[in-house]
């Protein structure tokens, strides 16, 4: 199954649900797994020649594999993967948008296994001279991070007011035109700007912050049979090399110490 997917534009009567796929797991569309994102944040989920693809996107490949059917993706707003309420509405099968794992987030939907462990990032202008988020408050700079993401969350609790935008495009945006001085966002995504030289050129990545996050995909609370077909996916993945194959295609060489 190509890890290239056409974003859903929506679904036609013939495909409509419920129903089941292999293994007796229920999807809300006959022959499909729908899963709810929200585009773009690469290196997990973003448009590249009208597909969406990456690292988040093909691990879910291999779930639909699994399942007989084919992944079918929506993009959603970031809020809804707080309360889960596409999920519960019945729109998604699962949620797959580099989601931290959290209590709160816990009380709404049930998640995967940790497929993920990610860390934070403070990506400045090079022209604010910004060292650290400690230097960046000294400097009375401002601060920016994608909302009602776990990056706007940390800067809140450091006793920061950070601008919020709504997607990690409109976060990029706002650095460029000098709407904010510094970022706040999760590191793979920081690794994927830079790796484009007009940003390497403006930005710096100023400080890692290890927040000890670590991201899973969501599923309707009570949704097992779903829940333990992604986990067995991610096992399975880790066990045969294709989680590390996957790694260094969407993000970059694996971390120190990781095999």
């Amino acid at each position: 199954m190509a890890t290239g997917l056409v974003l859903a534009a929506g679904c036609s009567s013939s495909d409509s649900g419920p129903a089941k796929a292999a293994g007796g797991v229920s999807v809300v569309h006959k022959g499909k797994l729908t899963t709810c994102t929200h585009l773009p944040y690469p290196p997990f989920q973003f448009e590249q020649n009208g597909k969406v693809v990456g690292f988040d996107v093909a691990l879910i490949d291999l779930v639909a594999k699994d399942l007989k059917v084919e992944q079918d993706i929506l993009d959603t707003p970031f809020e809804n993967f707080k309360t889960g309420a596409f999920l519960n509405s019945g729109k998604c099968d699962l949620a797959a948008a580099g989601i931290t794992i959290t209590p709160e987030r816990k009380k709404n939907v049930d998640f995967s296994i940790p497929y993920f462990s990610a860390t934070q990032a403070l990506l400045a202008t090079k022209k604010s001279g910004v060292t650290s988020l400690d230097d960046l408050k000294a400097k009375h700079k401002k601060l920016g991070a994608q909302a009602q993401t776990t990056g706007e969350d940390y800067a809140k609790k450091r006793g920061f007011d950070p601008v919020s935008f709504e997607s990690s495009d409109a976060v990029l945006n706002g650095l460029r035109t000098g709407q904010v001085d510094a970022v706040v966002i999760d590191y793979p995504v920081v690794q994927s700007w830079l790796k484009d030289k007009a940003n390497a050129a403006q930005f710096t990545l100023a400080e890692n912050i290890d927040t000890g996050e670590k991201y899973g995909f969501m599923v309707k609370k009570g949704n097992t049979k779903l829940r333990q077909t992604l986990d067995k996916a991610i096992q399975r993945a880790k066990a045969d090399g294709t989680y590390n194959k996957l790694y260094e295609k969407w993000i970059g060489p694996l971390p120190q110490g990781q095999s």
